[in-house]
């Protein structure tokens, strides 16, 4: 499983195998027999992996990627959040970089009392506005 999340990963990150292997410290054939499942990463090198990649070590090792049952491509779980006295909470790092969170952007709060609650970004709202307001046409 390890080496079709690598190559999904890389892939998605528009990474060639060269151009990891070179930013990791190994040559391009050992991506490439990661890869294909000849071999494995070590421990160390899977964290340089997953740093490069920016995904946890279980997210790479074990997350269905691609092709999979109930297919995992984009969609993240990025652990506990805090809530504080004013309700605020903040969005972790990698949700933000992912998402392309600013300061100072609006997202819409959305709500399902059996489901939760859901962040959707402002602009999607504002686009559909636009749309009904010209009668369906983008």
């Amino acid at each position: 499983m390890i080496g079709e999340n690598l190559q999904h990963l890389r892939k998605m990150r528009n990474l060639t195998q060269e151009a990891l292997a070179e930013k990791i410290g190994v040559s391009r054939q050992t991506i490439a027999k990661w890869e294909s499942g000849e071999s494995a990463p070590d421990i160390a090198l899977a964290g340089r992996l997953s740093q490069e990649l920016d995904v946890s070590l279980d997210e790479l090792v074990n997350a269905p990627m691609a092709g999979a049952e109930g297919d995992m491509r984009g969609k993240h779980m990025f652990g506990l959040v805090t809530v504080g006295d004013k309700g605020q909470i903040v969005i972790p790092v990698r949700a933000r970089r992912i998402f392309h969170i600013h300061p100072g952007d609006q997202w819409m709060v959305l709500g399902d009392e059996e489901r939760g609650l859901a962040l959707v970004d402002a602009r999607l709202f504002l686009k559909a506005a636009e749309v009904m307001k010209n009668g369906g046409e983008e």
